[in-house]
C-alpha cells in the first residue's frame, strides 16, 4: 500500500528534509576521518547520529566505510524502509538504503559489503547490553569493535551554514515563547501556568516532544521557570538553576510557585526545531525589584560579555572559564556563580546543535578554542536564597565575533509584568 509523502512537510508546507547536499558533505567528511583514526567502517545505531548522516531517525543502523576501502554508505532499515529514503532524499540519497539483515545474519552480511573488521561503534551512546550483543553477533569478523562517538562529536562541533540557520530559526520560536509569557504572565500566575503558554508556541511551531542530552542520567524540560525561592531549591540537573518540576518523579522545570511582588523570576528556555536547540534566559519581575538584584544581573551580564570576548579572540574555552569565574570572585559572586557552595555547576557555557549539552564547553579541561562555527549558550547565573538571577543567549562564533543566534538586544535582559 502506498503512503501520502506529501504529509512529512512543515506548518506551511514546507519540505523539512535535511538536504542531502547536507548529507554528502557529512558522510564524506566521516569517512576522512574514520581512515585518519585507523577504522575501517563504523555501524552507527543511535537516533542522534543517524539523523545527522542519514536525515532520518527511523529503527536501523548505518554503515560507513573508510576512505581507500570499499565499503559502501549503507542505511540498513528495520522499519520503515520507505519513510527511511524517503528522508534521506529519495531518488537522490547519497546513500543505499535497504532492509537490515537478521541479526544472526549480520556478520555474514557485513563481510558480503567488505568488512574484515568489526566495525566501530558508539560506545559512549549505545547501552553495554547492546553493544555486547552486536558485538557478538560480528563474531565472524576480526578484532574488538571501538569505540567511534569521539570522532562524531569532534565532527559536529563545527555547524555547517544551514545548521547556523536551524538554530536562528529556533531561536526565533524561542523568542516568540517569551514573548508568549511576557504577555501572559503577572502576579499569582503559577509556573506551570506560565510554562504553559510558552509551550503551545513551540508544540505548535513543530516541538518533536524531545530535547536530547549526552550526560547520563540528565533529562531537560523546554521551560525552566524559577519564581523567587524556587531558584535557590537544588536540583538534580548539572546547571545553576533546574527548577522544583511538577512532582518528584520529575523534579525540573516548572512548578506550583506562584509569582510575587518584588521577587526574581528567572525564566529558562529551550527549544528545538529541526532537531536543533536554541538555548536563552530572561529574567522577570512584578512590582519593585530591588536594586541589589538589578546590580547582580548588571554583574552578570558583563561576566557573559567578558566570557564572549575571550571566546571570539580565540582564546581557549578553559581560558574563559577562568576570565569569568575570577570576575565573578572580584565582584563579589564567588559563592553563589551557578550555584551556592558546594553544589556549583562548573561551566558559564555549554555547546548546543542536536543535544542541548555538547562540546566543548565553557569549563576547566576544554583546553581548546570555540572553532569558527561552533556554538556555544553562555549563561553566568547567581544563586541566593531569596531566588536566582541570570542572563543567556546561544552564540556562535564567527571571523567577525559572535553571532547571537536567539533573542539578543531584542529581548530586555530584564522585563516587568504590570498585572
Amino acid at each position: 500500500m502506498e503512503w501520502d509523502t506529501s504529509t512529512l512537510v512543515g506548518p506551511d508546507g514546507e519540505d523539512w528534509r535535511v538536504p542531502v547536499s547536507e548529507l554528502e558533505d557529512r558522510q564524506a567528511r566521516l569517512s576522512v576521518a574514520l581512515a585518519e583514526e585507523g577504522f575501517e567502517s563504523a555501524y552507527i545505531e543511535d537516533p542522534v547520529e543517524l539523523y545527522w548522516l542519514t536525515g532520518g531517525r527511523q529503527n536501523s543502523a548505518f554503515l560507513i566505510g573508510a576512505e581507500g576501502t570499499e565499503i559502501e554508505a549503507r542505511h540498513l532499515v528495520r522499519r520503515s524502509v520507505s519513510r527511511a529514503s524517503f528522508e534521506g532524499g529519495a531518488d537522490d540519497c547519497p546513500h543505499l538504503t535497504e532492509k537490515h539483515p537478521r541479526m544472526g545474519e549480520l556478520s555474514g552480511m557485513l563481510a558480503k559489503f567488505g568488512c574484515v573488521q568489526k566495525p566501530a561503534m558508539t560506545g559512549a551512546k549505545v547501552p553495554q547490553s547492546r553493544w555486547s550483543f552486536i558485538n557478538g553477533k560480528m563474531e565472524g569478523l576480526e578484532g574488538l569493535s571501538r569505540d567511534c562517538t569521539n570522532t562524531l562529536y569532534k565532527m559536529r562541533e563545527v555547524k555547517s551554514e544551514w545548521e547556523l540557520s536551524m538554530i536562528r530559526e529556533s531561536g526565533e520560536i524561542n523568542h516568540s515563547m517569551f514573548e508568549s509569557i511576557r504577555d501572559f504572565g503577572g502576579t499569582g500566575k503559577t509556573e506551570l501556568e506560565m510554562a504553559g503558554v510558552a509551550e503551545d508556541v513551540s508544540r505548535a511551531s513543530g516541538f518533536g516532544g524531545s530535547i536530547r542530552m549526552r550526560k547520563w542520567p540528565m533529562d531537560c524540560d523546554r521551560v525552566v521557570i524559577a519564581a523567587g525561592r524556587s531558584g535557590r531549591v537544588p536540583s538534580f540537573f548539572d546547571s545553576a538553576v533546574g527548577g522544583v518540576g511538577g512532582s518528584p518523579i520529575s523534579p525540573l522545570g516548572a512548578g506550583f510557585s506562584k509569582v510575587k511582588e518584588g521577587e526574581p523570576v528567572l525564566i529558562d528556555i529551550v527549544h528545538v526545531h529541526r532537531g536543533y536547540v536554541s538555548d536563552c534566559t530572561r529574567m522577570f519581575h512584578s512590582g519593585h525589584l530591588g536594586e541589589e538584584w538589578k546590580d547582580r544581573l548588571d554583574d552578570m551580564i558583563e561576566i557573559g560579555a567578558i566570557v564572549r570576548r575571550s571566546l571570539a579572540g580565540g582564546e581557549a574555552c578553559s581560558s574563559a572559564w577562568i576570565a569569568g569565574r575570577e570576575a565573578a570572585e572580584e565582584m563579589g559572586h564567588g559563592d553563589n556563580l551557578m550555584g551556592v557552595s558546594p553544589e556549583q555547576a562548573s561551566f558559564l557555557g555549554h555547546s548546543v546543535g542536536l543535544e542541548l549539552d555538547e562540546t566543548p564547553v565553557v569549563a576547566e579541561g576544554f583546553n581548546r578554542p570555540l572553532e569558527l562555527g561552533g556554538t556555544m549558550a553562555i549563561e553566568p547565573k547567581v544563586i541566593h536564597e531569596e531566588g536566582a538571577i541570570g542572563i543567556e543567549d546561544t552564540w556562535s562564533r564567527t571571523a567577525e565575533g559572535m553571532e547571537c543566534l536567539t533573542s539578543g538586544d531584542r529581548l530586555p535582559s530584564l522585563i516587568q509584568w504590570y498585572t
